[in-house]
């Protein structure tokens, strides 16, 4: 009966989602620093409503464009007419939406608790809920949900606390789902947070981390926008909050923490995907867990997980100057990429977030790092293109357990290493 109304659910949903029939996502080589100046003047050019994937930013990175269907042959000619090499990357955006969509129906046609239910399947805010009440059933003694505050929307800001006793011990915090459309890492959240219930007890070094220090894992890190990816627009990256002299909506809420607010690779455009929003902490999303984690003051691990394109990084974001501990923070990334690498082969570059990716200004482990937590890390899960963040739910598991073992490397180094 609850299959029957997920899915008459599920098929008003679609009916009232944006469709994104015939467009592409391009990848582009850019092969000098002139190309890359046209990539970033393609990119202001808002009638076309190009959305980058992956920013411009230097010839060494590819550059990812989700194309409508409209403005395909206006970018190809761009391209082509400036000698700038690409390629397609996802032929038909909504034949694979499609393709996910069915995935999801045929996970939801059976009952489920914590042992039973589909991890290798994408969920919605409401399932997540619920699996969060049922996870905290089970193991009573291990694992509490907490609700730090409210999104923009007034949805509740959940956070998952594990912890064997004592108040203000030591902690790790981790968050999934900041940004709404990657949708593999709250999934990979999930199974994870299974993971260390089921691990207490049973697993050497995760029982000596829980018998010292505390994990607090939010799940959902932007909820609004999550569920709007759910019912509206697959593709929706920022929060749902809504800002005075501006018709548009949301802000990305890893531009709106308090370090270097507004600087390089954010935006100070309302319309842009990386709006830093008109002050830090605007955003409800991110201010709770400023408030939250200022509040604590025991925090000695900040990791926030994103997609794509299989990397590991530590701060700065917002400057090349590397943080004093950068050679120790280099050893840890390094570590927990080769364990990651160990069971499927799957390939992480590691460094600075400014070294290794782009410019990005008001980050989440930035911000972490300059508040007094200095192993702060920012993953950004699988893959390095091919789908996306349309990643297929058969990837969730495997991501999930490779992941796991980078996330054991870095635990174990702050439980060994406090400070």
């Amino acid at each position: 009966m609850k299959a029957l109304v997920f899915l008459c659910g599920l098929i008003v949903v679609a009916l009232s989602q944006k469709l994104f029939i015939g467009d592409q996502v391009l990848r582009i080589t850019a092969e000098n620093e002139d190309q890359i100046k046209l990539l970033k003047e393609l990119q202001s050019t808002e009638h076309l409503e190009l959305d980058f994937w992956r920013e411009p930013v230097k010839p060494s990175l590819a550059v990812d464009i989700h194309v409508p269907f409209g403005s395909l042959q206006f970018v190809r000619t761009f391209l082509q007419s400036n000698g700038i090499q690409y390629h397609i990357m996802i032929n038909n955006l909504q034949a694979l939406l499609e393709e996910e969509k069915e995935e999801i129906i045929l996970s939801h046609q059976r009952e489920r608790d914590t042992n039973s239910f589909d991890y290798a399947s994408y969920h919605t805010l409401d399932e997540i809920n619920d699996w969060m009440d049922s996870l905290t059933a089970e193991y009573p003694d291990l694992v509490s949900k907490i609700t730090i505050g409210t999104s923009y929307e007034k949805r509740p800001i959940n956070v998952l606390k594990f912890s064997t006793g004592g108040s203000n011990r030591p902690a790790i915090w981790l968050d999934t789902g900041i940004h709404a459309r990657e949708w593999i890492t709250p999934a990979t959240g999930l199974w994870t947070a299974k993971k260390i219930a089921s691990a207490y007890g049973q697993d050497p070094s995760v029982t000596a981390i829980l018998n010292k220090m505390d994990i607090f894992f939010e799940l959902v890190t932007n909820p609004d926008g999550y569920t709007y990816t759910h019912t509206s627009n697959r593709m929706w990256r920022k929060t749902r909050s809504m800002h005075s002299g501006s018709s548009c909506v949301g802000v990305d809420p890893n531009r709106n923490w308090a370090a270097n607010f507004g600087g390089s690779g954010s935006d100070s455009n309302p319309c842009s995907e990386t709006y830093s929003g008109p002050f830090a902490h605007s955003e409800s999303e991110v201010e709770s867990i400023v408030d939250f984690i200022l509040g604590h003051r025991n925090f000695k691990a900040m990791i926030t997980i994103h997609s794509y394109s299989q990397m590991l990084m530590y701060p700065y974001g917002y400057t090349s100057i590397p943080v004093p501990e950068a050679d120790e923070l280099h050893k840890v990334a390094q570590s927990a990429v080769d364990a990651l690498a160990s069971l499927y082969g799957t390939k992480y570059t590691y460094g600075s977030m400014m070294s290794t990716i782009y410019p990005a200004s008001g980050t989440t482990a930035d911000w972490g790092y300059t508040n007094g937590i200095k192993y702060s890390f920012t993953f950004e899960l699988r893959d390095t293109g091919r789908y996306g963040f349309i990643l297929p739910a058969n990837q969730i598991i495997p991501t999930a357990e490779e992941t796991w073992l980078a996330l054991m490397k870095i635990m174990e180094h702050v439980r060994d290493h406090p400070y």
